[in-house]
């Protein structure tokens, strides 16, 4: 699918890290975006950089209301056919550690936020986009194979594969992710709609931010190649690949220089 001047891209988590440099992607391939995030994050700050084909929405991916009105924004700012969820916490905490239980309230935020956030943006936004008319894929255009009426990025990790010593709140999350990508790729093929996930490494985000130079380097040193953590942009760029690429749907792609966590 081409990303055209009316082309509107709505991106959860869409203030910074993945999200950002999603948002900047799509601007510079002449679609526009909505942001959606936090009240609290710099999204409007961006959306006023980005131009006035940026919209920010403050809101929260677990509330429907928050993310219907996100998808009214995007759907009167053109056509909305990408979505892409960046929305995400990694809180950690042992199951049984020396503070004593992981309490259920942490691990229930973060698989809301995670996994019922990441369904949330999917169901409402493939609502939107099963009415749109289809966009060839360049050959078959006019058609009814190989045309998109959307296309929706969810965002899992490689904790999803090898979770480590404290991520079981993230890795359960992040599972679930991966697991979805797949039945919502088959429950949505009827509508033209594809569904893809990426499960990215250790990535230089805001969420790393808070970690010492020294856990930076070791991360750094478990990567194979290239050694270093991976750039936002290398996610944008994908996801852009994701859109354009007719035949990619329903498969979880790993973007982390052949990385496989330790234990810890």
């Amino acid at each position: 699918m081409q990303i055209t001047s009316d082309t509107v891209a709505l991106i959860s988590g869409g203030a910074s890290g993945l999200g950002e440099a999603t948002a900047r992607r799509m601007i510079a391939a002449g679609g526009a975006v909505v942001l959606l995030d936090l009240p609290t994050s710099p999204g409007q700050d961006l959306a006023d950089e980005l131009g006035a084909r940026a919209v920010f929405v403050a809101g929260d991916v677990r509330d429907e209301g928050s993310v219907r009105g996100a998808v009214k924004a995007a759907t009167s700012l053109g056509t909305l056919r990408i979505a892409v969820s960046c929305a995400g916490v990694a809180t950690p905490g042992r199951i049984l550690g020396k503070r004593g239980l992981l309490p259920l309230e942490d691990y229930r935020r973060v698989v809301e936020i995670n996994l019922v956030g990441t369904f949330n943006l999917l169901r409402l936004a493939a609502e939107a986009m099963a009415g749109n008319d289809p966009a060839g894929d360049g050959d078959q255009a006019g058609g009814e194979e190989g045309v998109d009426r959307g296309v929706v990025v969810l965002t899992a990790s490689v904790a999803a594969f090898e979770g480590q010593v404290g991520q079981a709140a993230y890795s359960s999350s992040k599972g679930g992710v991966a697991s979805l990508t797949l039945t919502a790729a088959r429950d949505l093929a009827q509508y033209g709609i594809r569904v893809a996930g990426i499960a990215p490494g250790v990535f230089g985000t805001p969420m790393m931010a808070g970690l010492g130079e020294e856990v930076r380097a070791g991360l750094e040193s478990l990567v194979p190649h290239p050694a270093r953590l991976g750039r936002p942009a290398e996610y944008a760029a994908l996801v852009e690949h994701i859109v354009a690429n007719p035949y990619l749907n329903g498969e979880v792609i790993r973007l982390d220089g052949a990385l496989r966590m330790p234990p810890r």
